[in-house]
């Protein structure tokens, strides 16, 4: 009698790469769980460092604050089309 082979969503590393995906996307954002806000969350390690600088060029008044709102929200857009790329990409690699 032949061995079947295994289906393509049974081999081992297709279950390694479902586990390194979820651990990525669970690595990707953290958040902060506040007793009336809920789950808030929190920007990575180097957009805090990021937003702070911003922060401190506009207290300083080296820039003016819209200006630096301005920068903050574009960095905010910029870094969700990247994540949303990321994700994408990741989703067709899963189907393959």
């Amino acid at each position: 009698m032949a061995e079947e082979a295994p289906r393509a969503e049974e081999t081992p590393s297709r279950n390694a790469q479902r586990d390194a995906v979820a651990r990525v996307r669970e690595a990707s954002s953290f958040a902060v769980q506040l007793p009336i806000l809920g789950r808030v969350p929190v920007p990575r390690p180097e957009q805090l460092a990021f937003f702070a600088a911003i922060g401190l060029l506009a207290a300083v008044e080296i820039i003016e604050w819209p200006v630096a709102l301005t920068i903050a929200a574009g960095h905010i857009l910029i870094a969700d089309q990247h994540n949303r790329a990321v994700q994408e990409i990741g989703e067709v690699l899963e189907s393959v």
